[in-house]
């Protein structure tokens, strides 16, 4: 073989970028697979079931003839092609449809399935009804502590309120120790030992702020003849007894 002359038209004008080569490879090389599978594509052989499915939809697709025994007794009785079953043509036209089973599955699968299926569903729908029942539920207890911390607050403001006018009336009356520790709204500045001293006999007595407040509302009205509900302090019992609602503030409301 003639030596290329690397001076000539031809060698100058060839494509010499880096990498070029090796895409050209692989552009043959996806192009050569594309074609193999085309040609496996053609000479494949079809499967048994595909040439089964094949002659079945021939066959349904094709209309029976004189040589169908079913048809021929049928042609006999007084039937022609295209007309309704039955004496009155009230029967049906077409065939019934052929339903063709192609899983491996026995029967009754399918409607074990579907059973399944709607007993999930009824189970999610219970767990959703269960939840909603547990978040009404907390709901509800928690409208019911925060009503109860209500009142509770609101009780121990009227306790307060009813020692400050006990300490009033008893001091009125020269009255310098309370009938109880508790009747007195302690003072702010005191020592340690007192205060600890103090809470000691208050927890001892075991006393709620509810049974505290109709204590001493009782003391008030007995004692001094007043009434926290209403802020007035009566002449005597008997006004007191006239005048007064009651002894509780659902009395006054």
């Amino acid at each position: 073989d003639e030596e290329e002359d690397y001076m000539s038209d031809s060698f100058i004008k060839q494509d010499v970028r880096p990498g070029l080569p090796m895409v050209r490879r692989v552009k043959e090389a996806l192009q050569k697979e594309g074609k193999q599978k085309e040609a496996n594509e053609k000479n494949r052989q079809k499967s048994i079931k595909e040439e089964e499915k094949e002659r079945r939809d021939l066959v349904l697709k094709s209309a029976l003839g004189n040589e169908n025994k079913g048809f021929a007794l049928l042609q006999k009785m007084g039937y022609k092609s295209g007309q309704a079953l039955g004496k009155s043509g009230e029967g049906i036209v077409e065939p019934i449809p052929l339903n063709i089973k192609t899983g491996l599955s026995g029967l009754g699968h399918e409607e074990l399935k579907k059973r399944k299926a709607e007993e999930k569903l009824e189970n999610y729908r219970q767990k959703l009804h269960m939840k909603k029942q547990a978040n009404e539920q907390a709901a509800d207890q928690f409208r019911i502590r925060f009503k109860n911390k209500q009142e509770e607050r609101k009780m121990e403001g009227d306790l307060r309120k009813s020692q400050r006018a006990c300490q009033q009336l008893d001091m009125q009356k020269d009255i310098d120790v309370p009938k109880e520790t508790w009747f007195w709204i302690e003072p702010e500045e005191e020592d340690e030992k007192d205060k600890e001293d103090k809470e000691d006999e208050c927890t001892s007595s075991d006393l709620s702020v509810s049974e505290k407040l109709h204590i001493l509302t009782a003391y008030l009205r007995e004692e001094h003849f007043y009434c926290i509900w209403c802020g007035t302090t009566y002449e005597d019992s008997e006004d007191l007894s006239s005048n007064c609602p009651g002894d509780s503030a659902a009395d006054h409301d």
